[in-house]
């Protein structure tokens, strides 16, 4: 089934492994690394940085591929926050994330995920075939939606929930587990927002319309897609949605978040 915005967890994970070998810096501005737009960016929003637009904090508000239409219509007026100021859920921060991201690993998104992640996984589906950049006309910056399956982003979540350790593989650091599913903004039902993962925040602890008295952190998509993490229990929730066939079948965060209590109340029930 497609991913939809479960795939910028999915990115998350592999800027982090570029950024622990030095390829990534999050301190650099999008000025200093060369990147542009269609719509030309001004002074001021050059100097948003890596971890801006991984944040989703940005300040820049463009056109962006994959854009859902509430999400555009909601979009804050170009302009109006200043980088690295206010949260806003951004498709063109998480696009222009790709285009840093194979610009400073000199890479492909797709085939470095299979090589990196997927295989020492053991992933049983996933290929970098099962991916795909989309473009608009209105944006350089391209979307990578992704298929996979439940099992597989198991695995994903499994490896996150252990600090990005993989049986005796430290896949992904430790400390950028923790960085990364670590709350910097408040998206409301949602939870927190870290580096392209929600979670927790302390003494609020919603997820994904849950309310959830732990740290946990998770990756959501488009009509009920999610991927859900509790380490302290080493449970991963994974929840699928047969989004092929528009509107039917989705699930909502007010749905999927009882749901949540409900296992989490059965783990504890003697």
């Amino acid at each position: 089934l497609p991913c939809h915005s479960m795939r910028k967890g999915l990115m998350s994970l592999l800027v982090g492994v570029h950024i622990d070998e030095g390829r990534i810096d999050l301190e650099q501005t999008l000025e200093s690394l060369g990147i542009d737009d269609t719509v030309p960016l001004t002074a001021n929003e050059k100097q948003a940085t890596v971890e801006d637009l991984m944040t989703a904090r940005s300040g820049i508000y463009l056109p962006a591929a994959l854009e859902p239409a509430d999400v555009a219509a909601n979009r804050p007026a170009r302009g109006s926050h200043a980088p690295g100021t206010f949260w806003f859920y951004n498709n063109w921060d998480f696009n222009a994330v790709l285009t840093v991201f194979e610009q400073e690993t000199e890479t492909k998104f797709f085939d470095e995920f299979e090589r990196r992640i997927a295989k020492p996984l053991k992933m049983e589906t996933f290929e970098a075939k099962h991916g795909r950049y989309q473009s608009v006309e209105s944006s350089i910056h391209k979307g990578y939606p992704s298929w996979m399956t439940a099992e597989d982003l198991g695995r994903v979540g499994l490896l996150v929930s252990r600090g990005g350790k993989w049986k005796r593989d430290q896949i992904v650091s430790e400390d950028w587990i923790e960085r990364s599913t670590t709350a910097v903004a408040d998206t409301g039902l949602k939870g927190g927002f870290g580096y392209m993962w929600y979670a927790t925040i302390p003494k609020k602890g919603l997820l994904f319309g849950a309310q959830v008295q732990e740290r946990a952190f998770g990756t959501a998509g488009y009509g009920g897609h999610y991927l859900a993490v509790f380490p302290t229990r080493d449970l991963v929730i994974v929840h699928r949605v047969n989004t092929i066939i528009p509107d039917k079948y989705w699930v909502r965060d007010e749905e999927f978040g009882p749901l949540i209590e409900k296992i989490l109340a059965a783990m504890e029930t003697p």
